[in-house]
Formats: structure tokens, C-alpha cells, sequence
């Protein structure tokens, strides 16, 4: 294959709220952002490599994704998000615990398996395709996955180019089976390595709670107890960015 490793993804600028119509190139497309690991997976029949976000080597600790890679009947480099999938939603704590393992342990962790959700396809036997645009290359990968030569464990990333799909995909419910939001790309977008074209929106929910107990001043917290009108309460340590002081009076 053309590409080979380490290849530095392209990547998201974080906004609030959704872009307008014209905001990238071509037109928007909307993509659901599964709660998982990045990887590019770079495969070709007998040898299969799965990298990630960093140029890390993740190939150890997910087996079955490189078993599957190495049995592709064309090369392909795809880049996709590694998720677990238990109990109907996706469980990022699973995900790093598989991370962790190597050996006997990754091979035996058949009752977490991981799948890759594959949003972008970027070489097909040996051709690059970094200068293409992804309304191309979207339908290429909608191609591979509809003539049955990706399948399980790969799955394709639901997208739309309506926006109130992709409205609808901000819900909490969405949130609550793993997904964090969506990612939104410019139908004639190429794909840059490295470069933040893209545009990353958190889906996000607000909820009541009871202020029970802080950890350190009460205007410079950095833990907090608190009771929500669910099963169980919470406690959590505040990142350093959310510590800052607690206005008088409110």
C-alpha cells in the first residue's frame, strides 16, 4: 500500500453549537461521535497494523480487529473509532481495560469484544486517497460495507446531511448509549493529515442536584457530593480548568 504508518489523522476543532450551512467546503455532512479510542487500521491480506490517534501500536490489545483487517481481500486504510459494546451501549471503562492488555489476556477478552466504527477510508490498494473529497470517499467506504467486504467486527458511522437529523442526534438519549456528540465535515473536504478541518459538537446535558459536601475552600472547590433524584448519588474530582473561584452570593 501506498500509506504506511505512522500517518497523523485529521482532526476536530471543538465548538459549541452546530456550524452554518456554508461554514465548510461543499456542504455539511454530520456525523455521529462514538465514545471511543481513535485508530487508523492499515490492512492488507496476511498483515494488518492498527494505529493510534498518537502512532501508538494498538494491534496487540485488539486482536480481533487485526484478524479481521488481515483478512480483507484488498488493502485499505480506514480510520474509524475502537469502541466496546455491552449491555446495548457503548462502555468506554470496558474499552481502556481491553487497551491494557496484551497476549493471552487481549485474546481472551471474547466477552468485551471491540469493534471499529469506520468513518473515513483514505488508501484502496495502494492508492491514496488524501486529495479526494469525502462526499468521494464516504460513498466508497458506503460501497465496501454494502458489497459485504467490510463486515463485523467494522461497522459504518451513521452520518446525514440533514441537520435535523443531526439535531435530533444531540439528544441525551443519544448520550446515554455512548454517543458524545457529532463530528461535522465539508462534503468537498479533503482529508488532511494532522490538520483540525473538521468540527467537533459535544452533545450536552444539564441536570438538578444537591450540593452536599466540597473537598478544599468552598470558593476554590476541587471535589464535590452530590445527590441527584436517581439511584445513586455522586462524587468526582473536578479538573483543574473547573476549580476556578465560586462567585459571592450565588
Amino acid at each position: 500500500m501506498a500509506l504506511t504508518p505512522p500517518i497523523e489523522p485529521m482532526l476536530a476543532e471543538a465548538r459549541r453549537t452546530l456550524p452554518r450551512s456554508r461554514a465548510l467546503p461543499g456542504g455539511l455532512a454530520y456525523e455521529q461521535k462514538p465514545d471511543g479510542y481513535r485508530a487508523l487500521l492499515f490492512a492488507e491480506p496476511d498483515r494488518a497494523y492498527l494505529q493510534s490517534r498518537n502512532g501508538a501500536d494498538l494491534t496487540p490489545a485488539f486482536p480481533e480487529i487485526a484478524v479481521a483487517g488481515r483478512s480483507l481481500p484488498v488493502p485499505l486504510v480506514l480510520d474509524g473509532e475502537l469502541v466496546v459494546v455491552h449491555d446495548g451501549r457503548l462502555t468506554f471503562d470496558d474499552l481502556q481495560r481491553r487497551a491494557r492488555r496484551r497476549g493471552h489476556g487481549a485474546r481472551q477478552a471474547a466477552d468485551r469484544p471491540a469493534h471499529l466504527i469506520v468513518f473515513d477510508i483514505i488508501d484502496r490498494a495502494g492508492e491514496p486517497l488524501l486529495d479526494q473529497s469525502y462526499r468521494f470517499r464516504r460513498s466508497l467506504l458506503e460501497g465496501l460495507l454494502t458489497d459485504g467486504v467490510l463486515a463485523p467486527p467494522f461497522a459504518l458511522c451513521p452520518a446525514t446531511t440533514d441537520r435535523s437529523v443531526a439535531e435530533a442526534w444531540l439528544a441525551p438519549a443519544w448520550g446515554a448509549v455512548g454517543m458524545e456528540g457529532l463530528v461535522v465535515k465539508g462534503l468537498a473536504q479533503t482529508y488532511q493529515p494532522g490538520r483540525r478541518g473538521w468540527l467537533k459538537i459535544r452533545a450536552r446535558v444539564t441536570t438538578e442536584a444537591v450540593l452536599a459536601a466540597v473537598t478544599g475552600p468552598v470558593t476554590h472547590p476541587s471535589t464535590l457530593l452530590l445527590g441527584r433524584y436517581t439511584r445513586t448519588d455522586g462524587c468526582g474530582t473536578l479538573p483543574a480548568p473547573r476549580r476556578s473561584p465560586v462567585p459571592r452570593g450565588r
